[in-house]
Parts: structure tokens; sequence; C-alpha cells
């Protein structure tokens, strides 16, 4: 989806890349994700996120124990290690393009589907191995500024009309390859799990994915855990309770980003950024937790 240039040599100048990096000016970057901790709001799918001590210092001097025999530990060093318990779909993350299945045979991506490529272990095609490092021009389309609400309502949907209205009234263009981000403000509510609930979910419909695939974005994201609005309105024949995500991951390849705190580039009016996301290879998965940057 990226325009590639080859010079003498076997360098490869990757366009998106280059232009990209020419965005930042003033050195200044926003940290696109909030703190992840044991009994944050997630999507009812998904199990609780959890932190637990592993090795402690005072568990090793009480047991003796001494991580660095043969070397005696006269001086009492410690150290402090934990197990991180939960999905990678905890907080800020992207979805791997396994992650969603449709259809009787229950296929994703590519033609890949339960029968032939879910192993024990995770699906074999299309897990979190396969997501590419992000860096890229981001856009911000911020709908509930555009709307001038701290949050839309539950359940509001975003049309590609809307999206259009925000782009031209912010005099931001999207391009092929962009990242898209999408604001309804719901992160604004974040952590109060009371108050979000009250604001589930808004989010982009049908023909605002349309909008997205027509314009050849590699990703796009939003502030909410579904990303699109909850519930549909284009359910559909066979009726789909998420048929913005299977167009986006299973017909295009295009990923999608949840629980991104688009707040502060709100505020501050960033609307056009160098974007950066490096998912974690973990064999299996069906997403990375990523700490995303918008830089300008």
């Amino acid at each position: 989806m990226t325009e590639t240039l080859q010079p003498a040599g076997n360098t490869t100048i990757n366009r998106a890349v280059v232009d990209a990096a020419q965005l930042v000016r003033l050195g200044k970057t926003y940290s696109l994700a909030a703190a992840r901790f044991p009994g944050m709001p997630l999507f009812p799918g998904h199990p609780p996120f959890q932190v637990i001590s592993y090795r402690t210092p005072h568990g090793l001097h009480c047991a003796g124990d001494n991580l660095w025999s043969p070397v005696p530990n006269e001086a009492h060093l410690g150290c402090m290690t934990e197990v991180v318990s939960g999905t990678t779909h905890s907080g800020a993350h992207v979805d791997a393009l396994a992650h969603i299945t449709i259809g009787p045979d229950d296929h994703w991506f590519g033609g890949a589907n339960a029968d032939e490529h879910l192993g024990d272990f995770g699906p074999m095609v299309g897990d979190a191995t396969e997501l590419p490092p992000v860096f890229t021009r981001g856009v911000l389309l911020d709908v509930a500024g555009h709307r001038g609400v701290s949050c839309l309502d539950a359940g509001e949907p975003i049309s590609a009309q809307e999206l259009k209205a925000v782009a031209e009234a912010q005099g931001t263009e999207v391009r092929p390859g962009n990242v898209v981000l999408v604001r309804t403000g719901y992160m604004g509510l974040w952590p109060d799990g009371a108050m979000m609930a009250l604001h589930k979910t808004p989010g982009p419909d049908l023909s605002a994915a349309e909008w997205l695939i027509e314009r050849r974005v590699i990703a796009t994201g939003s502030d909410t855990e579904t990303f699109e609005v909850q519930p549909t309105r284009d359910a559909g024949t066979p009726s789909n309770p998420q048929p913005v995500h299977v167009r986006l991951l299973i017909d295009e390849g295009i990923y999608i980003m949840e629980c991104l705190d688009l707040e502060v580039i709100a505020a501050a009016q960033v609307h056009e950024f160098l974007f950066v996301a490096l998912p974690l290879k973990i064999r299996g998965a069906t997403g990375s937790m990523i700490d995303p940057l918008a830089v300008i």
C-alpha cells in the first residue's frame, strides 16, 4: 500500500516512512495509551488484567535464595519480578488479522480458517507475529470536538459523511497508507467504569468503514473498546453484530486499534502527526498491547 523506490545498491526507500518522518518539526511526543492496572475496564469477552508479584527482596532474603549463586550476596542485593496475566487486548492495543472470524467455517483474512489454521496455542496464520511495525502519517478525526460535546452518546453512530465533514473542518486530508484515529471522547471518562457504561459504545458505522477503505488506510483506531458503534445498526442478513470488524479485518486486512487515549492530542488540536506503534510479536496471540506515540 506504500510507494517504494529502488535506488542503486540493496537499499529500499519506503516513501511513506520518509514522508512521515518529515512531519516531525518540534520533537514533541504524545502518548496515546492510558496506564493498565488490575481491575481496569475491559470488553466483557476478555479475562481480567492482573499483575502478580513473583519474586520480592523480602521473599528472597527470608528464603535465603541467592539468584546470583555462586557469587555470594553479601550486599543483600534484591530484585522484583512479576507475572502479568491478561489478554493482549488490554488497554491500547491493535487487533491481529486472526482476531475476528466469520461463517460456519470460522474463517478470517486471506481464507485462513479454524479447521486448518487454529492450533492448541492460537492461530498459526494472521497472529501477532505478523503484525507490522507502524511508522506512518497519523490523522486524528475529532468527532466529539466537531460536535461540541465531551463524549458521544451511547450507541451513537459515526457515518462516512461525518468523517468527511470533520476532515474538511479540520483542514485534514486522509491519504493512502495513513492511520486514521477517531475520537468519540470515551477515554475522557477513563477509568470511571460506571460513567463509561453510560456511553457504550459510539463509533464508526459501516459507511465510515467503506470511507476508510476507499482512502486505502493501513489501520484505523478509536478510543473505545469496540471501535465500531455498538449495537450496530447495520447487522444485515444474516445478522452480524460487528460488520465493521468484518469489512476491515477480514475483507480488507486493515488493522484496528482500540482504547487509544486521544484526549491530549485533541485538546492540543494536533490533527496530523507521525504515528508510531510497535506491536509485540507473540506467537498465537490475536493482538498486541501497544503504547503508541503521536510525534510532531
